[in-house]
């Protein structure tokens, strides 16, 4: 009788990319480039004069694992502002400043942990930068040199014909040279477009050419689904190639679900560890269950869960017990019932209306139990 060889061993995955090692800056308690680790940004929507506002804001997104946050300031009012939100924000803010070279020395003098300015206006900080670097220094506050393809500098813009990758790098490095002329080099860049594929080209072509840390984003990256899935493709093969220092998911919806992608993105390339996660089938034929209701009230019963826990929501008896086996926490249901596995082991048979209690009694005994789940690896 024929014998079937063993299955080899699983082959472990490739070992990453060397990490690109950048100049490490301070921002406020946030180490960023170097060996640091990759810190999630966003910017507030709110009116940044209305303090209240602001603060209730930043707190939402420190919450969801938020590490600096930024704050427009293109107003007198919201310079003024700033003392008040540096003193209470849980997280180091930085001043976003156009236009204006005097609100960046209200920025530093606010307690400002960063200051970002655009090459696309810098003709406004032309006879300032002197001043400017000489006050960020004493200050020891970094400056953000932000490089956006809807806001190049039209000399660049004119020169190479449209918001190319080079064009984007020589403004980028250009800025950063006037500070650097001033003995000014406590520099982040970023160098943004709504296409990521132009992102990637930037990013490696300046990542080739400097030391400065690097910011990761995708400006304009439109609505949550589509904006979500053009920062993942940019991030996913920058920071695998070991490019990138921050990162800032720009939606169009609010900084929460910014941060919230965001922080999915690092954990998915193994960069933070994973928060709470569900695994659930997308459904065919062979469902004996509506899996998309099931998975959406799974979801819902567990939001702000703070434990770690790998949940598998599954469907069908191809991959279901698979699946849910695998997982910290997971169901296979169908024929209006559900088996509720706990750590591999099936504990109990449930009624289907009876699943997502159950998963949710079995979860906080988890937590209290084991505060220290098996550690998942990457997708």
């Amino acid at each position: 009788m024929a014998t079937i060889d063993p299955q080899p061993p699983a082959m472990p995955p490739p070992p990453p990319e060397p990490r690109r090692r950048s100049r490490q800056l301070r921002i406020g308690n946030v180490l960023v480039g170097g060996d640091a680790p990759v810190s999630v940004q966003t910017m507030t929507t709110t009116n940044t004069a209305d303090v209240d506002a602001t603060l209730q804001q930043i707190a939402e997104v420190t919450a969801a694992g938020c590490d600096i946050i930024r704050v427009a300031v293109p107003t007198a009012d919201d310079a003024a502002a700033l003392p008040a939100i540096t003193a209470r924000s849980p997280i180091p803010v930085i001043a976003d400043i156009h236009f204006q070279p005097r609100y960046v020395f209200q920025a530093i003098d606010a307690g400002c942990a960063a200051v970002r300015v655009n090459p696309g206006n810098i003709r406004k900080f032309d006879d300032r930068v002197e001043d400017i670097a000489k006050a960020a220094a004493d200050a020891r506050v970094p400056l953000r040199i932000g490089v956006n393809a809807g806001s190049l500098d039209p000399r660049l813009l004119a020169r190479h014909g449209a918001a190319t990758a080079e064009a984007l790098v020589e403004s980028a490095l250009w800025e950063a040279s006037l500070f650097e002329e001033h003995g000014f080099s406590d520099i982040k860049i970023a160098v943004k477009h709504h296409d990521p594929l132009v992102v990637v080209a930037a990013n490696r072509l300046l990542a080739s050419r400097c030391v400065y840390p690097l910011h990761l984003g995708v400006t304009e990256a439109g609505p949550t689904l589509q904006g979500s899935v053009k920062s993942a493709v940019a991030f996913g093969i920058l920071l695998s190639e070991g490019i990138g220092d921050t990162i800032r998911v720009s939606l169009s919806a609010p900084p929460l679900e910014q941060v919230k992608a965001g922080c999915h993105i690092l954990a998915c390339l193994g960069l933070r560890p994973r928060k709470l996660e569900i695994v659930s089938c997308p459904g065919c034929g062979r469902l004996q269950v509506d899996i998309h209701k099931l998975a959406t009230r799974v979801e819902a019963a567990f939001g702000g869960f703070p434990h770690p826990l790998r949940i598998a929501v599954m469907g069908c008896v191809v991959n279901g017990p698979g699946e849910a086996r695998a997982a910290d926490l997971g169901v296979s249901s169908g024929n209006g019932k559900g088996q509720i596995f706990v750590k591999g082991k099936v504990i109990a048979t449930v009624p289907e209306a009876q699943i997502v209690n159950r998963l949710l009694e079995e979860a906080l005994r988890l937590a209290q139990e084991d505060p220290t789940p098996t550690e998942q690896a990457g997708p």
